[in-house]
């Protein structure tokens, strides 16, 4: 048994060597819940991890296609370069530099056994609570895990850990889904929530953990709600601009006075909070028990029509210009890059102490 850069606050201390490369083996990580950032939100457990485990096999089989711009960030890295990679799903961008090492870990023990079967280093860990080191990586990414944290707070938590696991001068590239879709017709997919779940779990912009006596349970909105909601949100992709990548990296510099448009102020619906629906057919569901559980709680429903379970993930959507408001005032990272890409805002950051 090896030791490796783990935080002394995790339970998980150590690695199996098999032959000559070190192996994490996807253990459960218990976080420290000394706060209400920590504190996992009952939406994301039931919303965001419940659901992916629940998937997890159809899930990882229509993950396989590497985003370009996050290929050419990883390409980039020097040789023998750490790589942590903060929810690293089915772990395809695992060992996508074959001159880097990589680490990945991810809420969902499902998706760590998939990679833990390819024989990549994995673990399971919360992205507010990364049990590494401080400074233990050269980078870091975080693809596509930011919208389904619930509150400000701890998608900004989950921000301050990708920076403090990297070293100085070091790189951490995030992307996130943005509410100004390429394709506005997807949004008509998706499930605003209502005004009885946003007053009952939303506090200032962001989802809050529900008053245990509320007996209720989530609900879609009502099909006229629904409707006018479509209706609205079809006009995003015809009033947003066109929103051009970043050719050039170059250091911007941010602080508690740096603000930037939030898409209100173009006329945008401020609606940010949605559940987006996956479709796990049905030959599928039957190869484990999960769904079944999740029909009888409620928690999934049957589409007869698509031959499909439903499931409900939980998204909220970032406008934009509000991922670059995350990350300000930040004392110890700068913005080196931002780029809009297949309908995902992304920003790279460099430690700088």
């Amino acid at each position: 048994m090896n030791e490796v850069g783990i935080d002394s606050g995790s339970s998980l201390h150590t690695v199996e060597s098999v032959g000559e490369a070190p192996v994490l083996r996807p253990v459960s990580v218990r976080a420290k819940c000394s706060s209400n950032v920590q504190s996992t939100p009952e939406i994301e457990k039931k919303y965001v991890h419940g659901v992916y485990d629940a998937i997890a096999p159809h899930f990882s089989s229509t993950r396989f296609a590497k985003w370009p711009k996050v290929s050419a960030f990883l390409s980039s890295l020097s040789p023998g370069s750490l790589i942590l990679d903060a929810g690293c799903g089915n772990g395809k961008y695992l060992g996508l530099n074959p001159d880097c090492f990589f680490i990945g870990c991810d809420i969902s023990a499902a998706l760590i056994n998939i990679c833990a079967d390819k024989e990549q280093e994995v673990l399971v860990a919360d992205a507010v609570n990364l049990p590494y080191r401080t400074g233990y990586g050269d980078a870091a990414i975080s693809i596509a895990v930011l919208h389904h944290l619930s509150t400000e707070s701890r998608r900004r938590k989950a921000v301050e850990e990708l920076v403090r696991v990297v070293k100085k001068g070091g790189c951490v590239l995030i992307t996130v889904w943005a509410r100004e879709q390429e394709d506005s017709s997807l949004i008509e997919k998706w499930t605003p929530l209502n005004q009885r779940y946003v007053e009952e779990w939303i506090g200032p912009g962001s989802p809050r953990v529900r008053n245990p006596s509320s007996p209720r349970i989530l609900e879609s909105i009502p099909e006229a709600e629904e409707n006018s909601a479509v209706e609205q949100l079809k006009g995003l992709h015809a009033n947003s601009s066109k929103v051009k990548s970043a050719e050039v990296m170059h250091p911007i510099s941010l602080d508690e006075g740096h603000s930037l448009p939030t898409g209100s102020e173009k006329g945008y619906p401020e609606q940010q909070e949605f559940f987006v629906p996956w479709h796990l057919p049905y030959h599928r569901a039957e190869v484990s028990g999960a769904s079944a559980v999740a029909l009888a709680s409620g928690l999934a429903k049957k589409d007869d029509k698509k031959g499909s379970v439903v499931y409900n993930r939980y998204y909220h959507v970032f406008s934009e210009g509000e991922l670059e408001r995350l990350v300000s005032g930040l004392d110890n990272a700068i913005l080196v890059d931002r780029f809009y890409d297949k309908s995902n805002w992304c920003i790279i950051l460099e430690k700088i102490s």
